[in-house]
């Protein structure tokens, strides 16, 4: 590790660590175990040889997404080139008027970071182009099949925030409704806070919480079997993976050149997939497969090297005090690890918000509850009341396993 912090060549700080651990073994042989020079050298000589084994052998690259016929690509001013799927609203009649036309595009905003879900997503928000909106799901820069960087420093929420104004400047929207999950709600609303008069209206699932000292975020195995929490364990602990992993909090760089995007990524589509369980009330069934995860997109930002998210509290409530009046849609399920007090900011600093409690849902609650998620979207954006009621006080509902 002291290696890697000034070099960021793998073979620099490789051979390094693996003059170091021979070394130390030769040594300690010789004292400790009193055996003599050929028979401790040979000892040492093992060490090194299964030491450079588990780490100089690349872990499998996994399998890739399936190839998706209809998507397309912004190739966007700030560098970033973004793969999405778009559903566009039901064809006009010739010769009619539709009371649908000039709808704000809705734009899908996904969690992780780094986790895009592209297929899934579209096909489920896409169902809301039945409202008269243009639906837009795409994999935020450095997952599924958008741009990687060379440099993980690059990734984090003002990168992603400012894709997100390309994005709308692109498609030429004066305005944007944002529908963001987990991370995508924190990055929908620090966007609201950047563009205030760009949004119309915030649809918000488990949204990550807005409080830089709420450690929830931090419990997603929390709900996880014993089974299931040690099977996530033996994937992240694997020698090349934990290496790559502790390499990014003390070089990035380092950590880039000695674990490449697709081994990487490889490597967290298979520990977020043996973690989902986690996400839902139900443990005990089955989800499909994560593809197109994107290791450093996830990992950086959580990273000891990384910056801390700015606290946009404030900013919200004083754009709320001088008269912003954005409509917001809060779901949250009883099954989510994340805290209430995070659902609770959102509330407290935009004011016009609507929070739906779901007691029978996890963190993806769009997944443990789609058809009772969609008719509450499809009413809150039809200025409809909602099939469901809007859960008004402070107090943590009763049986929340938060």
């Amino acid at each position: 590790m002291v290696s890697a912090r000034f070099a960021a060549a793998p073979a620099v700080f490789l051979s390094a660590g693996l003059l170091t651990a021979g070394a130390a073994t030769l040594a300690g042989a010789r004292r400790f175990l009193r055996l003599r020079r050929w028979t401790a050298a040979v000892m040492a000589l093992g060490v090194v040889g299964l030491q450079a084994t588990a780490f100089l052998v690349p872990l499998s690259s996994g399998t890739p997404e399936p190839a998706q016929t209809d998507l397309r690509y912004w190739q966007l001013p700030t560098g970033s080139r973004l793969g999405y799927l778009s559903q566009m609203p039901p064809p006009v009649a010739p010769g009619t008027t539709s009371p649908l036309e000039h709808k704000d595009p809705i734009v899908v905003l996904h969690g992780g970071p780094g986790i895009p879900d592209l297929a899934e997503n579209a096909a489920y928000f896409g169902q809301l182009a039945t409202l008269g909106h243009p639906v837009y799901t795409y994999a935020q820069l450095g997952s599924g099949p958008s741009t990687r960087l060379d440099d993980p420093r690059g990734y984090g929420l003002e990168r992603d925030v400012a894709d997100l104004e390309s994005i709308r400047r692109t498609l030429r929207a004066p305005r944007l409704i944002l529908v963001g999950h987990s991370y995508g709600a924190a990055l929908a609303a620090n966007y609201l806070a950047a563009y205030p008069d760009r949004v119309a209206a915030l649809v918000l699932s488990s949204p990550a919480p807005l409080d830089p000292h709420d450690r929830s975020s931090d419990r997603a195995s929390a709900r996880l079997t014993t089974g299931q929490r040690m099977n996530t364990y033996r994937l992240v602990s694997a020698p090349r993976a934990l290496l790559g992993y502790l390499l990014l909090q003390v070089n990035p760089a380092a950590a880039h050149a000695y674990f490449p995007d697709p081994e990487a990524d490889a490597r967290n589509d298979r520990v977020i997939t043996a973690a989902a369980p986690g996400l839902h009330c139900d443990r005990s069934r089955s989800w499909p497969a994560t593809r197109g995860s994107g290791f450093y997109a996830h990992q950086y930002p959580q990273s000891a090297t990384s910056q801390r998210p700015p606290d946009i509290r404030d900013r919200l409530s004083a754009l709320s005090r001088e008269g912003l009046k954005v409509e917001v849609l809060l779901i949250k399920g009883g099954c989510d690890y994340l805290s209430w007090q995070s659902a609770l900011d959102y509330r407290r600093v935009l004011p016009e918000t609507r929070l739906v409690y779901l007691p029978v849902a996890g963190h993806n609650t769009y997944a443990d509850q789609p058809q009772t998620v969609l008719a509450c979207i499809r009413a809150f954006l039809d200025h409809q009341d909602t099939p469901v009621p809007t859960y008004t006080s402070d107090d943590q509902p009763p049986g929340y396993q938060g």
